[in-house]
């Protein structure tokens, strides 16, 4: 066993055993390059990533390439969602070196950090012969060496966008950003771009919110096409649910099998909302089996999700036993073993599998090729009796790994997904998990009034949380004081944004990636752009603004306003690389609208406060409970009227009358209470 065996990332866990002398990042594996006077090579990687298990398998447990790594190396692992902030830095320069990047990411640096060659993945000869080549360039041409790694580190500094132009948030901006979407999304099988594919989660959350600001039929069209497309695809699991990281062509057929946790809530929250929108069944069944995903295969028992370790795992693997897919495809002979002739049949034709197949070795990914949801009740029986039949038979295949460490910004984005789909769907399960995983981020990855960024078993890891984790988690905590109406949750998130205002803030109304007192890398990452995940900048602009209308603060309001200025500009013409930015500034634009419902029973299902949640734009914030509840701002000086449930409703600070029927609260917010 290397250094890697007390580690609490699972990706490093799987190095354990290489005959690679691993080191985890720290100042440790630096001093000892340089004591030695060799570069260091840094592997970056992550558990669920195919071609960093290839490389691992090739090269890592090879022992004449573990050898030459060992002799001219001190060789250093890092999982890039433990430490996001070193990958930041170290892509950044990769991409400025070699104009593209990706896992595994391979970077060679002289033992202060400054990187000199980088790359990607690097079959077993090829990378034979580079650590060969690399190691007789410091030995005999370190000049050179050190030149080229001054130019890079010049180039990454000047990467960090703090400080540009500024463009503050305007209807016209973000019908800019719509029409953008329009223009590029692909009308034939929905998204955005050719292959490989990724489920654009906020671009569509974004078009949501702009069709109920604005009205645009065609915004609301585009999400209806890409879920249905994605949700019929392979890169949806039809028999278990859930969303795969992306597919790799352009139809959605076939996926890269890894399932993400991030992907899945923000598509929870997609779908959650268009079925609020449109009352389409086929919504509502993605989004009730994505939350079950989460809950089920990420999670423990939703009633155990209390107890420890508890969180969310970070994702499922894309391989089973070396073999990407095993579990999941199918050939026809296998459907009629698990079904007998006549199912197996109808099985083949309804879910598209065939002789030749859709994947490899003629195996096919289950697609669902027919409109089932509304089909004759009969129709819609066998289909659901036959999925629960493949299930039980693909249960008893190879499973693949989980990632089970807990990040904190990926579990604060389904702590917000499954309380927006639990008070939507009434569902209790939904619900109670939002707030049981809320405290198991409260309990165990706030510490000293700061975050960790990951926790593994019930204890929570090193690596400082970085700005995602502060807006994400804040966010959660502000969507669990709505579900609750308990301070507390209110009190921590405005904690968690007076961290990230006080250490991340840059001073001119943006926010680096790391805080002021992090440790010190080659620069300080600064990425405004939504990618995988929302950008810690989006992500703390929408805490910033709920928590605003939430606490009644014009000086958090006024920080959103300002750092939702500095990617202005990137949402009115990259709207591809900005779709939670723009989210939130629709939100922002709409007001957001701060609705109280002052009752004196939570309990009941009061037609008020689903006229609340149903009518409502997406970014609302909506609290119920008693009058003058202590903690809760926006039920101060909130009275009942002739003792009835009764609704006010704010925006921007500005209030309307107050009412007390379904009907009138609805016209309030412009909508009528949709029939479900």
């Amino acid at each position: 066993m290397n250094r890697l065996g007390n580690a609490t990332s699972p990706y490093l866990l799987q190095h354990k055993d290489n005959p690679v002398d691993w080191w985890p990042w720290g100042e440790e594996a630096f001093a000892e390059a340089k004591r030695r006077d060799v570069p260091l090579l840094i592997s970056v990687g992550y558990s669920s990533c195919h071609w960093c298990h290839v490389m691992a398998h090739e090269s890592f447990e090879d022992a004449a390439i573990a050898a030459q790594m060992n002799e001219g190396f001190v060789s250093i692992k890092v999982d890039r969602e433990e430490r996001p902030d070193v990958d930041a830095v170290y892509m950044t320069a990769t991409q400025a070196m070699t104009g593209q990047g990706g896992w595994p990411m391979t970077v060679f640096a002289t033992p202060d950090g400054d990187p000199f060659f980088c790359g990607t993945y690097f079959p077993r000869a090829q990378f034979g012969r580079l650590l060969a080549s690399v190691a007789t360039a410091w030995r005999d041409q370190r000049d050179d060496v050190l030149k080229q790694g001054a130019a890079v580190v010049e180039a990454v500094g000047g990467a960090q966008m703090i400080g540009g132009p500024r463009a503050p948030i305007s209807g016209d901006l973000l019908a800019a950003a719509a029409q953008g979407l329009a223009k590029d999304q692909d009308r034939t099988y929905g998204g955005f771009g050719g292959a490989p594919k990724f489920p654009p989660h906020m671009n569509l959350l974004f078009l949501l919110r702009h069709h109920e600001r604005t009205g645009s039929a065609e915004a609301l069209e585009i999400v209806r096409h890409a879920c249905e497309r994605m949700a019929r695809g392979g890169i949806y699991d039809q028999l278990a649910g859930g969303f795969a990281r992306y597919a790799v062509d352009e139809t959605w057929t076939v996926p890269h099998f890894e399932k993400m946790l991030y992907d899945n809530a923000l598509l929870l929250r997609v779908y959650t909302q268009l079925w609020r929108l449109t009352g389409d069944l086929f919504a509502r069944r993605i989004a009730d089996e994505t939350a079950a995903f989460l809950l089920r295969d990420l999670g423990t028992v939703p009633a155990d999700l209390g107890t420890a370790p508890g969180g969310l795992a970070s994702a499922l693997d894309a391989d089973t036993s070396g073999v990407e897919g095993l579990t999941y495809a199918w050939t026809p002979a296998e459907l009629v073993e698990a079904l007998g002739a006549e199912d197996g049949a109808w099985a083949a034709d309804l879910f598209r599998v065939t002789e030749s197949g859709t994947f490899e070795h003629g195996k096919s990914v289950l697609v669902l090729a027919r409109d089932i949801d509304e089909a004759d009740p009969a129709i819609v029986e066998r289909w659901q009796d036959v999925r629960q039949r493949l299930l039980t038979a693909r249960n008893g295949r190879p499973q693949p790994a989980r990632d089970d460490k807990v990040v904190a910004s990926w579990n604060g984005l389904a702590i917000t997904a499954l309380a927006e789909h639990g008070v939507l769907t009434g569902s209790a399960g939904s619900r109670d998990a939002a707030v049981a995983l809320a405290e198991v981020l409260a309990d165990r990855h706030l510490v000293d009034g700061r975050l960790r960024r990951v926790s593994r078993d019930g204890v929570a890891g090193e690596p400082a949380g970085v700005l995602e984790d502060y807006g994400c988690v804040a966010e959660a905590f502000l969507a669990v004081h709505q579900v609750t109406a308990s301070p507390r949750w209110l009190t921590l998130a405005g904690e968690l944004l007076d961290v990230a205002l006080a250490r991340f803030g840059s001073g001119d109304g943006g926010f680096y990636d790391t805080a002021d007192d992090a440790e010190k890398l080659l620069t300080r990452p600064a990425d405004p752009t939504d990618n995988a995940t929302p950008s810690g900048l989006s992500s703390v602009c929408a805490a910033l603004v709920s928590y605003a209308a939430l606490s009644g603060s014009t000086a958090h309001r006024e920080a959103a306003d300002a750092a939702l200025a500095t990617v202005g500009p990137l949402i009115g013409g990259h709207p591809r690389f900005a779709g939670y930015a723009a989210a939130v500034a629709e939100a922002a634009l709409t007001g957001p609208y701060e609705i109280a419902v002052a009752t004196t029973d939570r309990t009941a299902a009061d037609p008020l406060v689903e006229a609340a949640h149903w009518s409502a734009p997406g970014g609302t914030v909506i609290v119920v409970g008693e009058p003058d509840r202590p903690g809760v701002p926006l039920l101060a000086d909130r009275p009942l009227i002739g003792g009835a449930s009764t609704a006010y409703v704010c925006r921007g600070f500005v209030c309307d009358r107050p009412v007390t029927t379904p009907g009138d609260l609805a016209d309030r917010l412009g909508q009528s209470p949709m029939e479900r």
